[in-house]
């Protein structure tokens, strides 16, 4: 049997999903050279502006007929970020000696660690899968045609493919790294071989991917199981390893986000409609789905806050909250980090809600409404 790093020298499609997405003239026209050169040919091919042998009319055919394709399969395409999203990765030398217990034998290992704790040595590194994430793909990969896409160089996304997909049943070969990216230092759809209307991402940043495809994207709350990972994104809480925890499997971010994305799948192909199929928009429908999360509630913000506010009120104005700039009596919730803040001493006197600015954020990562009780203001340190 062949290995995903012997596969995936393309990253949009095998040379079978290929060929039976394009018509017979254009199967035996080019598809025949490109089996003869997968490493040259067919890797140019799919990077969709860079070294084509294929005119870019072409390229839009393919992606045409794909998405003919898919959607005939009542499927979409779904884009899964790696690292922090699926799994965690650190470098060997960048283990604590607080998780020294991770680098014995695997026999010796918590039970819950046994199955998704892997040591990557061809990349000196240990690498944790995240919790559901074999349900995740086995149930997604029913709704969607997956695909990887990673900032990491092409070697690690490989070496990730094989331990999240050994018998390469999910992802075949569309597998894409920086490497194949057609922009430098961010993400883009350009080198997926799916509509923008039909394809959904799922990613811990969004800072990565190109304005153009923002609407595309589901955040998924960042998944810190090494202690490197909290180090790298000034992240003070202990990480997973140090407290020898981890994430619920069946209540954690990716069975949300499993969720949430067969919400999506459903609305999108829901009867009701009288479009056509290859005239809706996926990205409506997650913004549609989104702006469910908030609605009803009217948000002020303190003034403590309001420096760094602004992504804060673009999220929650997304999710469908009802800005406010001052506190009068329609006002649900009041975001604060300040007990002492005029704006909070007032919502505890009206019996409002008053929260931090990370019920926004888990609010969006999880795509529904949080728990206010969950998101109190701490007191003022002594």
């Amino acid at each position: 049997m062949s290995t995903i790093a012997e596969e995936s020298l393309v990253h949009l499609s095998s040379i079978e999903d290929s060929v039976s997405l394009l018509n017979a003239e254009l199967a035996s026209a080019n598809f025949e050279d490109v089996e003869e050169d997968q490493d040259t040919n067919l890797q140019r091919y799919t990077l969709a502006n860079e070294n084509l042998p294929l005119a870019s009319n072409e390229m839009d055919r393919l992606r045409d007929e794909n998405s003919k394709r898919l959607l005939r399969n009542r499927n979409l395409s779904l884009v899964l970020d790696l690292d922090h999203t699926l799994l965690n990765s650190a470098d060997l030398s960048d283990i604590t000696s607080e998780e020294t217990y991770l680098n014995c034998e695997r026999d010796v290992l918590p039970e819950y660690l046994k199955s998704s704790l892997f040591r990557v040595d061809t990349m000196k590194m240990l690498t944790k899968l995240r919790p559901y994430v074999n349900t995740f793909l086995k149930e997604a990969s029913k709704l969607f045609e997956l695909h990887i896409y990673t900032m990491g160089d092409r070697s690690y996304a490989l070496e990730m493919a094989k331990l999240l997909d050994p018998e390469n049943i999910y992802f075949n070969s569309r597998i894409i790294s920086r490497d194949d990216s057609t922009r430098m230092f961010e993400k883009s759809l350009d080198v997926v071989l799916g509509k923008e209307n039909a394809t959904v991402i799922l990613d811990d940043s969004e800072s990565v991917w190109c304005k153009e495809h923002k609407e595309n994207l589901i955040v998924i709350e960042r998944y810190h199981f090494f202690a490197y990972s909290c180090k790298q994104f000034g992240d003070d809480h202990k990480s997973h390893s140090q407290l020898k925890s981890d994430e619920n499997e069946s209540e954690g971010a990716l069975a949300n986000s499993l969720k949430i994305l067969q919400q999506i799948h459903t609305m999108f192909f829901d009867m009701g409609h009288k479009d056509s199929l290859e005239d809706r928009d996926l990205r409506k429908v997650l913004k549609s789905v989104r702006k469910e999360v908030l609605k009803g509630c009217k948000v002020v913000f303190c003034d403590e806050i309001s420096s760094y506010s602004l992504e804060f009120r673009k999220t929650a104005e997304e999710l469908g909250a009802e800005l406010c700039d001052e506190t009068e009596a329609c006002v649900t919730h009041v975001v604060s980090i300040d007990l002492r803040d005029d704006k909070s001493i007032w919502a505890m006197k009206e019996k409002k809600f008053l929260v931090t600015p990370n019920w926004i954020r888990v609010s969006n990562h999880m795509c529904r409404k949080q728990l206010e009780e969950n998101f109190s203001v701490p007191p003022p340190d002594k």
